[in-house]
C-alpha cells in the first residue's frame, strides 16, 4: 500500500522501523512462553542444569532456516527439544500443554510502547517511512492489524530475515541509496548491524529483554553510523542527530 508521503531533499531520505520490541512489545510473551515450557519439561529434566534452555535456544537456531521466525517455529522447535531431552518419554498430554503454549502466544495482547505513536507520526511529518518487520507472516499481520498501524505507514514489509540482502532489496525499490536510509529498531543485530554494514545509518532503542539468538552481533559500542535512543519519545531527536552527521558527510 502507498499513499503520499514527503520528499524530503536533505541526506536522510528514508526512516526504516522494526516492528517487534521497538513499536509494539513481544519478547515478554516469548519469555513466558519458555518459562511454560520449562516447567513442563521439570516433569522430566533437572531445570537447574543449564543445558535445558540452552538445548532449546540450540534447536530454534538450527530450525531458523526451515521454519523461520515466529510462535510457530518457536513451538515446533519446542517440542522437538522436548521430545529430544526427555529422551522420547514425553506423554502426548505435555505436547499437547506445548502446542497449547504456542496457541496462547499467537493470541497475546498486542501493547504500542510509550511513545511510539507520537515520534512514528512527527517523523512521518518529515521522511517517508516503511515497516520491516521479520516473522511469520499471518501473526505479523494480525499484530500491524490489531495495532492500527497499516493508516501510520504507508509501507509494510514483512520478510523472512534481517540481512544486507533484504534491505537492498527494499532500498532498491525506493530507488534510494543505502547512506540515505535510516533504520531504527531494538535489535543490533537485526536492525542495525546489516544496514550499517551497507553504509546506512541506525537508531537503536533497546528493550527491556532480547532473544539470546538477537544478541550474537559484531556492532561496536562506538559504531559512529548508530545513534542510542534511550526510548521511542527519542527518536526524532535522535534523527536529527544523524542528519547533522550525514550532512557532514
Amino acid at each position: 500500500m502507498m499513499t503520499s508521503q514527503p520528499t524530503p531533499t536533505g541526506p536522510i531520505g528514508l526512516v526504516g522501523f522494526d516492528g517487534d520490541d521497538t513499536l509494539w512489545k513481544s519478547e515478554d510473551y516469548y519469555r513466558k512462553a519458555e518459562q511454560d515450557y520449562l516447567d513442563i519439561l521439570s516433569r522430566y529434566v533437572d531445570l537447574h542444569d543449564t543445558a535445558t534452555a540452552r538445548h532449546l535456544l540450540e534447536v530454534q537456531q538450527r530450525n531458523l532456516a526451515v521454519f523461520g521466525y515466529g510462535v510457530k517455529g518457536m513451538t515446533l522447535s519446542m517440542i522437538e527439544a522436548a521430545i529430544d531431552i526427555s529422551q522420547q518419554m514425553i506423554t502426548a498430554r505435555d505436547l499437547q500443554q506445548i502446542i497449547d503454549i504456542g496457541h496462547d502466544t499467537l493470541r497475546h495482547p498486542v501493547e504500542l510502547i510509550d511513545g511510539v505513536s507520537e515520534s512514528v507520526a512527527a517523523i512521518a511529518n518529515d521522511y517517508p517511512i516503511v515497516l520491516i518487520t521479520k516473522g511469520d507472516l499471518f501473526h505479523q499481520e494480525a499484530k500491524i492489524k490489531v495495532a492500527n498501524l497499516r493508516d501510520l505507514f504507508p509501507r509494510i514489509e514483512i520478510v523472512s530475515e534481517k540481512d544486507p540482502e533484504t534491505y537492498a532489496r527494499v532500498l532498491e525499490e525506493f530507488d534510494l541509496p543505502i547512506e540515505r536510509f535510516v533504520m531504527v529498531g531494538n535489535s543490533l543485530r537485526s536492525d542495525i548491524e546489516p544496514v550499517v554494514t551497507l553504509g546506512g545509518w541506525g537508531i537503536h532503542t533497546p528493550y527491556s529483554v532480547t532473544w539470546a539468538h538477537e544478541t550474537q552481533h559484531g556492532v561496536a559500542a562506538d559504531e559512529p553510523r548508530m545513534v542510542e535512543a534511550p526510548t521511542a519519545f527519542d527518536w526524532p531527536q535522535a534523527l536529527r542527530a544523524i542528519e547533522a552527521k550525514a550532512a557532514q558527510g
